[in-house]
């Protein structure tokens, strides 16, 4: 007898006995997303440029019993990377799970966005997570299985001024989920993007205390506020688990509704009012 509806579904969203690496997770949405795949059973190896807060990032999820790990590195430092997850199966005997996460933005016109700055936005938000998911591709094709997980963004289908190289790169992490989606479901490897709207995380802290801003962001969106880095972990979950193993080439809009509209109205001009 098959085992009941509720417990084959709960079977199917964990993550019991998988390894994950999260670029980028001593903070923000990284982190959160890091929390989700350790409540959901995994062994989570943290990476973050910064040490110590890969190492705080680590301490908090033990605290809670839960299974992790740090691995620092500079994710453009393209050796430092290979040797991580090498690392990583050494000591695990595979890498189930790579979430593509690091990132970074500049604020800049265009006229004074200089290319240096649009170098190191491609580099961070995009060679890098190409480079990666090229290392771990070579472990996940002899298991016959793999997740990698891209964070994409509302700017990787979309636009709006003084972001060039954040959106260029964006939309370059779309059209990489695409192709490795293409080229590596032969081989029993998933690749999906999430793509993040507007989140109060660290990045966003200009335009948090932007008054004006942060309103037309709450006007734009449907649901009618801002996103907590929590409310990432559940979709990434999803992506990486069993239940989403028929998935692949998707980006997963998490912007309250944003991208599917126009404009969002008033709801008196709908009729809608109490």
């Amino acid at each position: 007898m098959s085992a009941p509806v509720t417990a084959r579904a709960i079977a199917d969203f964990s993550l019991d006995g998988r390894v994950a690496l999260v670029t980028g997770a001593g903070r923000g949405i990284g982190s959160s997303i890091a929390h989700g795949f350790a409540q959901a059973g995994a062994t989570v190896v943290i990476n973050d440029v910064d040490p110590t807060a890969a190492e705080a990032a680590c301490e908090r999820l033990r605290a809670e019993g839960l299974k992790a790990e740090p691995q620092p590195f500079d994710v453009t430092d393209h050796p430092a990377g290979a040797a991580a997850i090498e690392a990583i199966v050494a000591r695990h005997g595979k890498l189930d799970i790579l979430m593509n996460n690091a990132g970074i933005l500049i604020r800049k016109p265009v006229e004074t966005h200089e290319i240096a700055d649009w170098d190191k936005v491609i580099a961070i938000n995009l060679t890098s997570l190409y480079a990666l998911a090229r290392e771990a591709t070579r472990h996940m094709r002899k298991a016959g299985y793999g997740r990698i997980i891209n964070t994409a963004s509302l700017m990787g289908i979309s636009s709006r001024p003084g972001v060039i190289s954040y959106v260029a790169a964006k939309h370059g992490v779309v059209g990489i989920t695409r192709a490795l989606a293409a080229e590596l479901g032969p081989y029993g490897i998933t690749v999906n993007a999430i793509g993040p709207g507007y989140i109060e995380t660290q990045i966003n802290k200009a335009t948090l205390a932007d008054g004006r801003f942060h309103k037309q962001v709450v006007d734009r969106t449907p649901l009618g506020r801002w996103a907590s880095p929590d409310e990432l972990a559940g979709p990434a979950v999803f992506l990486a688990s069993a239940a989403a193993g028929f998935v692949s080439g998707h980006v997963l809009m998490v912007d309250g509704g944003m991208s599917a509209t126009l404009f969002q109205p008033e709801v008196t001009d709908l009729g809608l009012a109490a």
